[in-house]
């Protein structure tokens, strides 16, 4: 286990949550990344609107590691993606290491 890595987690689940006055978990994380990319006004989502604003999140966290290519925005201004690359084949953990450090390595470029 890397201990160094999942300090620096740690202490970006703490900033984050400190934000919202709870504690977040990996799921709610992506999902406010998916809804800062979109840059809507906080609103009601549908469940499939849900899902598709974690895509966001998902493609806005993998584009750095050239994943994924922002395309622009549709007439309603969702955000669009393109495939690059397929993921290696990665097990739930690796997948989960992941996006962790993507979500790391996201704030970090905020701050």
């Amino acid at each position: 286990m890397d201990y160094v890595f999942e300090k620096t987690w740690n202490e970006t689940v703490a900033k984050v949550s400190e934000q919202f006055g709870e504690k977040l978990d990996y799921t709610a994380i992506i999902f406010l990344i998916g809804l800062q990319e979109l840059g809507k006004d906080h609103q009601a989502y549908k469940k499939d609107q849900k899902i598709e604003i974690m895509h966001i999140g998902i493609c806005s966290l993998l584009t750095p590691f050239g994943y994924y290519h922002y395309e622009g925005r549709d007439p309603d201004g969702w955000p669009h993606f393109t495939r690059v690359e397929n993921l290696p084949p990665l097990s739930p953990p690796e997948q989960e290491l992941l996006i962790k450090k993507a979500i790391v390595a996201y704030f970090d470029e905020e701050a």
